[in-house]
């Protein structure tokens, strides 16, 4: 296209890109707008403005409970993902096999396959083995959905990384994991924080794969939200909704601050 031509159609691709930015946006932003509302129910437009719904939730028991669960559950899955993912895609990378196409294509699976199959099936196997312990088999069940996103961005660094560097640490002594933690370590940590980052923010937000291996005393975030849309819906479910976009928004700013946004989404 002419740049006569890109000028006139400027309009128009800045209208378009505001209708879908005002599309993207939309449902993160009406959560926020509900949760100011200062009447005993959801409306829209909202009625008055109040931060009293926030002081509500942050003083109920259950939402404490339930997010200190959640960020627990959240970190030792983004530790499990971190320490089967990592040695994972050095594999991926780094080694050549016959089947590695297939391989690559089982550990990344679980990005395309439907979470709630996944967690489906899950269930029918933690009750074939009679697993009764929740919080494992809930730890389990996001380390298996947030490996891949380790594995992505572990093996996007590894990439770009020079073996002969590690090579040349080892014939002045080194041993294998000395190398990797002295010299490959620091080059891919960019990888290795976006990782994690990724591993933890999805799982602080599933809900199809916790729906179906918690129990009363191991409650999600996302569980405890739906029990109490389904008992009552007033501007306090909203005010979660935006504690966790709000959480959700410093993790990202986090990302940007530790590795780099542009640099983490290319991976």
């Amino acid at each position: 296209m002419s740049e006569t031509g890109l000028g006139r159609a400027a309009p128009l691709i800045y209208a378009l890109t505001a209708v879908i930015m005002v599309f993207l946006m939309l449902p993160l932003i009406l959560p926020i707008v509900l949760s100011v509302s200062d009447t005993p129910f959801v409306t829209f437009p909202p009625r008055g403005f109040t931060l009293g719904w926030y002081a509500k939730v942050l003083d109920e028991p259950d939402f404490s409970s339930s997010f200190r669960f959640s960020v627990m559950l959240s970190a030792s899955a983004a530790i499990g993902a971190m320490l089967l993912g990592t040695p994972t895609a050095i594999g991926l990378v780094r080694l050549s096999f016959p089947g590695k196409a297939i391989v690559q294509g089982l550990v990344l699976s679980p990005l395309i396959f439907p979470t709630l199959v996944t967690g489906i099936a899950l269930l029918r196997l933690f009750s074939s083995l009679g697993s009764q312990d929740a919080y494992l088999n809930l730890v389990i069940g996001h380390v298996l959905v947030t490996t891949p996103y380790v594995v992505r961005t572990v093996s996007a660094s590894l990439v770009t990384v020079d073996p002969g560097l590690e090579e040349a640490a080892r014939t002045l002594g080194a041993d294998r994991f000395t190398a990797f933690w002295r010299v490959t370590r620091p080059q891919i940590m960019p990888g290795l924080i976006a990782g994690a980052l990724f591993a933890f923010v999805t799982s602080f937000d599933n809900y199809a794969v916790s729906m179906w291996l918690f129990d009363a005393s191991h409650v999600p975030l996302p569980m405890m939200m739906i029990s109490l849309i389904s008992r009552m819906f007033d501007p306090g479910i909203a005010a979660i909704a935006s504690l966790m976009i709000f959480f959700s928004l410093f993790m990202v700013l986090l990302l940007e601050r530790l590795a780099g946004l542009r640099r983490a989404m290319s991976f």
